[in-house]
């Protein structure tokens, strides 16, 4: 594996955060920043195939298949809606997720932090 070296300047408050975190996971500096860029781009490249993989989606195909899902099988155990769950009208359960008129979205709004993956 080729090293190279690169000067990175951080604000001091930072470096010195980095320097406790890796203190106290018990790595060196510089390999605390080597994983946290190593994370960052891994982030970054799976929402890329991701967003790729989305873009390829045929909905109606995947909304066919989910609908005969477990058509005909009785529920295994484990598989009990929580006490709790009401379907309203139009919108259905499903785990975490939520369905409307066929289009599934998260039931909480991701919130985006600045300079957070």
């Amino acid at each position: 594996m080729r090293r190279s070296n690169f000067a990175l300047r951080l604000q001091p408050s930072l470096m010195e955060e980095a320097r406790k975190v890796a203190e106290s996971e018990g790595v060196a500096l510089n390999q605390l920043i080597n994983v946290a860029v190593a994370e960052k781009v891994s982030t970054m490249r799976t929402e890329e195939y991701f967003r790729e993989r989305a873009r390829r989606v045929d909905r109606a195909e995947t909304l066919r298949i989910l609908g005969r899902a477990g058509k005909g099988k009785p529920p295994m155990a484990g598989d009990e809606l929580p006490p709790d769950w009401k379907e309203k009208s139009g919108t259905k359960k499903v785990g975490r997720l939520t369905t409307r008129r066929g289009v599934m979205s998260s039931a909480r709004k991701p919130t985006k932090v600045s300079g957070t993956t």
